[in-house]
């Protein structure tokens, strides 16, 4: 597959299969393409050549490095949280006792019980950030895709987080994550995708985190040719999980 802007290609020579259930770190140097892929994944961008198969972008839940809400707009965190609910309420429902039940849980899981009826002008980043997972509960998705999701949010709040990704692997979501923090990605992650503008390695992040593959992916990045050919894919092979 390759991924592009205006046919410059961004991501190139990208094959992999994550399989259902996956609990996936996307890793690389400043510019490797790692939030053109999340993009692409979550049905944002479209690829230049080859194809993303498995995925319906209705049902994946993406939050982005930066979210690009004005954090101003006066909504109450359990209105705001509410809006996870959409795409089964839609614009004219109404939302049910068994809505606002789901809505309780979700602040419970993140740690924000209390925090309903206050502004999300109010909140500090990781109750921001926690805010924002509870949405991702409701929203209820099978795939879930988080850029950066652990920026400048304080420890507490990361291992708290770390482990909702956990219990909802457990459950059977795929969960695909670009991080940077190396130490935290061995600890939390059994795959990782290390991505320079091309494919470095892929697998188990033991064999992918290596010194050699990191110098390699360093190395690979700053030659990229931004005028290359888009890559010819395959013919498709109808697989189980999400294909690109």
């Amino acid at each position: 597959m390759t991924l592009g802007y205006e046919r410059h290609p961004a991501v190139h020579h990208l094959s992999l299969v994550v399989a259902a259930g996956s609990l996936v770190a996307v890793v690389g140097p400043n510019g490797a393409g790692k939030s053109t892929l999340i993009k692409a994944l979550a049905g944002r961008l479209d690829p230049i050549g080859g194809w993303i198969e498995g995925l319906d972008p209705h049902r994946v839940a993406w939050l982005a490095q930066h979210a690009g809400i004005d954090r101003s707009f006066p909504i109450s965190v359990r209105d705001f949280v509410m809006l996870g609910l959409w795409h089964q309420v839609r614009a004219l429902g109404r939302h049910t006792a068994a809505h606002r039940q789901a809505c309780h849980s979700a602040l419970a899981e993140v740690g924000l019980l209390g925090f309903e009826r206050r502004g999300i002008d109010s909140l500090s980043g990781g109750q921001w950030q926690r805010a924002l997972f509870a949405r991702l509960i409701l929203q209820d998705a099978p795939v879930v895709l988080l850029d950066e999701p652990f920026a400048a949010v304080d420890q507490r709040t990361t291992n708290d987080l770390l482990a909702l990704l956990h219990r909802w692997v457990a459950g059977g979501k795929t969960v695909v994550a670009v991080l940077h923090d190396l130490a935290q990605v061995r600890a939390h992650f059994p795959q990782t995708l290390l991505l320079a503008r091309e494919p470095i390695a892929w697998g188990a992040t033991a064999d992918v985190l290596t010194p050699a593959n990191w110098q390699r992916a360093l190395h690979m990045q700053e030659p990229f040719d931004d005028g290359a050919e888009v890559c010819h894919a395959a013919p498709r092979l109808h697989a189980h999980g999400a294909t690109a």
